[in-house]
């Protein structure tokens, strides 16, 4: 197959696509694929520039608005022809949150009638939308912790959801913007840093105890995971710093506890209308219960991200996933 890797773009995500590409590029040369990076924020990339841009590592705090400002700018001045890549007969989306992950870039694939991996247009948006994501899980009876939309006071934080409380971003990836306030006083400060990265902010009641992860693969759902991380969440410098926190697959959970979530799993995969693979993450509270967080519709794509580790558990190789999920975008289309 000949395949167009997108990569890059201009969130606050952009390293992590690019760390993700890095390793998808090779991995599916090395299947005998005819393979090429398109940045969506710099145009289809030579050797040179594919060497360059991919031997990078993801820093230990998202890219600076000044940054993402200079990404842009340089978008804006590129040939439409920068940007072609109809030649291709799979687009592999190794992009993360903004346009990569909402919909936006899937429309207008959809719109070319190109096949691409991941999700459709519609699922891609809901999965990224929390609040609406989360009025679905709840259709479907998964359970998910309850949460209010910002503006929102201290006072009724105490009476909904009490404290600690979880403030992030409505339509965020990778913990960018978010926050875990323990006091009134901090509430508004929060909500002033979720709102740098999107212009609806969520309050979840936060959940104390474990955090896992299922990832979903073509109606199936894999091992479940379990995160270690250092601090209260697992948040962006946990996620993709060297040594930030311990993954574990399978994780060390009784059988009934793993066909449970998986089952919420595929549920909340199912009602987001989502693709061929997604990975949907989970807090275990003190007393056994499990509460669905989100939904991931393009997850990390790394070979040590959790949906890979995830396939390895159930003998899935990284290579074999990237085929299948590359095949089943063909079948799709």
């Amino acid at each position: 197959m000949k395949i167009a890797v997108l990569l890059g773009g201009m969130s606050e995500e952009r390293d992590v696509s690019i760390a993700s590409a890095a390793q998808i590029i090779p991995a599916l040369r090395n299947l005998g694929h005819q393979v090429f990076a398109v940045d969506t924020a710099t145009g289809r990339l030579n050797s040179a520039q594919e060497r360059q841009l991919l031997s990078g590592a993801v820093a230990v705090a998202p890219p600076s608005d000044t940054e993402i400002a200079r990404v842009r700018g340089g978008a804006l001045a590129l040939s439409p022809t920068a940007f072609d890549f109809r030649d291709a007969d799979v687009v592999f989306l190794a992009l993360h949150g903004g346009a990569g992950e909402d919909g936006r870039i899937q429309a207008v694939l959809d719109l070319a009638g190109m096949a691409y991996t991941g999700s459709n247009h519609i699922a891609s948006a809901a999965a990224m939308d929390k609040e609406l994501s989360k009025r679905l899980f709840r259709s479907v009876g998964v359970p998910t912790p309850d949460w209010l939309m910002a503006p929102s006071t201290g006072d009724a934080v105490s009476v909904a959801l009490g404290w600690p409380v979880v403030v992030k971003p409505n339509k965020q990836g990778s913990t960018v913007g978010l926050s875990v306030v323990h006091e009134a006083g901090r509430l508004q400060d929060a909500i002033e840093e979720a709102l740098r990265f999107d212009d609806e902010v969520m309050l979840e009641r936060f959940i104390p105890g474990r955090e896992f992860t299922v990832g979903v693969l073509e109606g199936v759902p894999l091992p479940p995971g379990e995160i270690i991380a250092p601090g209260e969440v697992f948040d962006y410098e946990s996620k993709y710093q060297t040594g930030g926190a311990r993954e574990m697959f399978p994780a060390d959970i009784p059988a009934a506890e793993s066909a449970l979530i998986g089952d919420y799993a595929l549920r909340a995969h199912g009602v987001l209308k989502l693709g061929v693979y997604s990975r949907v993450d989970f807090r275990r509270d003190n007393t056994g219960a499990f509460w669905c967080l989100e939904a991931n519709s393009l997850p990390g794509m790394t070979a040590t991200s959790l949906l890979p580790q995830a396939a390895k558990a159930a003998g899935i190789d990284f290579s074999e996933l990237l085929d299948r999920i590359c095949r089943g975008a063909q079948k799709k289309a």
